[in-house]
Order: C-alpha cells, then sequence, then structure tokens
C-alpha cells in the first residue's frame, strides 16, 4: 500500500500482490475495487498481503482472523519503533553534549548538525523508494537524524528560548497520545477522502517551505515570513496539524498490516513512519514555540 509519491510511501507497507485488479467482497458477489491502484485506504479492498504465506486467506475484509506464523503483531510494531526512537534520542542527547554550541564552536556545530541533517534526508529517501525495509538503513537514519536534532535543540534552547526542548517534547508526547485515544475511539476515521486531503495539503505545505527557503537563501532573512512572527505562528500550527494526521495514516497503516498479516519485517517499516512523523512533529513545536517565546 504505498502513495504514489515516493516522498510518502513510507505510508504503506511493501507488497508483491499490486492492487491492480485486486477484488474486493461485497454483498451478492465480488467486485473490482475502483480505488485499488489509486488509494490504500479505499472502502472494501482486498488483503493486500494475500501473497504472504502466513497471512490469512479465508476471511473478508475487516473480520476477524486468526494468524500464524512469520506476520506482524502489535509487539514488533512497538519494539521497532522502540529501538528506532530510541536511536534517535540517543545521538540526539550526545551530539547535545560532545557538539558544544558556544559562540568558539557555534559554526563548526551547525556545519555538523546540517550536514547530518542531510544525510537523514537522503537515506529517508533512499528507504522510502525501496519495496521492503532495511533494518540497518532505518537505524542509520535514525543515527543522523539525532545528531541534527541535538544541535538544533541545543542552539535554540542556548540562543532562543531556554526550556523550549523540553516544552516541545511534551508537546509531541501530548499530540501523539490524542491521536491515539482519538484514533481508537472512532472520532478519527482515516478514509480515501482523508489520505487524499492529507497528502494534498502535506505536498503544498512542503513547496511553500521550500519557496520560503529559497527566498530566505537569495535574499536573506525569514525569506516570504512564513517561519517568523504571525505567519510562522499560523504555519506552526497548520505543521503540527499535518503531523497528527500522518499519526492518523500510521496508525491507520499498522492496524491494516497485523489485520491483514502483513510480513514481521514490515514492522520496521511501521516504525520508520511513526519516527519520521514524530520529528516532523516535534520540529514544527520547536519552531513554534520559539516564535512564541521569542516575541515575548
Amino acid at each position: 500500500m504505498r502513495s504514489s509519491n515516493p516522498v510518502f510511501s513510507r505510508r504503506g507497507f511493501s507488497r508483491d500482490n499490486a492492487y491492480a485488479g485486486a477484488q474486493q467482497p461485497q454483498a451478492g458477489g465480488v467486485g473490482t475495487n475502483p480505488y485499488a491502484t489509486g488509494n490504500p485506504y479505499a472502502e472494501g479492498a482486498a488483503n493486500p498481503y494475500a501473497t504472504n504465506p502466513y497471512a490469512p486467506q479465508d476471511a473478508q475484509f475487516g473480520a476477524p482472523q486468526q494468524v500464524r506464523g512469520n506476520v506482524m503483531t502489535i509487539d514488533d510494531v512497538v519494539s521497532r519503533t522502540a529501538i528506532t526512537l530510541g536511536t534517535v534520542v540517543v545521538t540526539a542527547v550526545l551530539s547535545w553534549l560532545l557538539l558544544p554550541v558556544d559562540p568558539a564552536n557555534l559554526g563548526k556545530s551547525y556545519a555538523i548538525g546540517v550536514g547530518a541533517g542531510l544525510v537523514a534526508l537522503v537515506l529517508s529517501l533512499v528507504q522510502s523508494f525501496k519495496r521492503k525495509p532495511v533494518p540497518a538503513l532505518i537505524l542509520a537514519y535514525a543515527a543522523f537524524e539525532g545528531v541534527f536534532l541535538g544541535v538544533i535543540s541545543a542552539a535554540v534552547s542556548t540562543y532562543i528560548a531556554d526550556g523550549v526542548v523540553a516544552q516541545a517534547v511534551l508537546g509531541t508526547m501530548a499530540v501523539f497520545a490524542g491521536v491515539l485515544i482519538a484514533y481508537k475511539m472512532g472520532w478519527i476515521r482515516v478514509t480515501r477522502r482523508f489520505y487524499g486531503f492529507v497528502i494534498a495539503a502535506a505536498i503544498g505545505f512542503m513547496l511553500l517551505m521550500a519557496v520560503n527557503l529559497l527566498f530566505a537563501v537569495i535574499g536573506g532573512g525569514d525569506g516570504l515570513g512564513f517561519r517568523s512572527g504571525g505567519l510562522g505562528i499560523m504555519f506552526g500550527v497548520i505543521g503540527i496539524i499535518l503531523g497528527a494526521c500522518f499519526l492518523a495514516l500510521d496508525f491507520k497503516q499498522v492496524e491494516d498490516g497485523i489485520t491483514y498479516g502483513a510480513p514481521r519485517e514490515e514492522s520496521w517499516l511501521a516504525a520508520f513512519g511513526l519516527t519520521m512523523t514524530l520529528v516532523w512533529i516535534y520540529m514544527e513545536f520547536l519552531r513554534l514555540l520559539s516564535i512564541l517565546q521569542g516575541d515575548d
């Protein structure tokens, strides 16, 4: 179940059987799923993991099924996510402690942080283009992402707003818990319309940020002002909301993978997606809180 956009392909697990021509169970017969090739959230889609020899083969969409053997479980997702997030946290703490952001070393620390961020970006794109998760690649991404976050967080805490890092971490945890509760209670329903809206909004958001960065590089300052003042606050809130929506997509994919018997290795892909989403939310909180405290 991959998005057609490779940047967002982490939203779906890899599969050997394409959705093209997949069949969905319907009352009174079997019909072709009209959204099978374009949307992983189509109502009544067939089991996307039917080629997994351990996947359940005989139950209809959404029905409780007994699975066996090499299939993904919630414990697999939790353990892999803990490992991936733990790698981010450990490398972030180490980079905070070992790469001081005092005036004498600020340029060096920034260079290391930005370089690590670029490497993390490249690794995430490489994984997004791969059909199957590569644990070593995902953990390498997490390590470099942690270095980037550690340097940026230390700089923000030292020069912009002391204590903002702890607030951003608490905010990220609160969003995660809130979305998880809302999803489990059924207050958030991930449908094909929801999926399409979130992906379109995210692409637009990232394009605007890229344009703002381009203008900042050319003209200096904050470019078009999307990351400062009133506009910065508005876009910070939008970024957090988008991150929350991506969490809902992640939860849906994990739920589907467990229900339909995704291979156990796919739990690494779930961990990768959840980690990227949480990093997104943390960065948006860090930016938003920095603007708010900087205006005090």
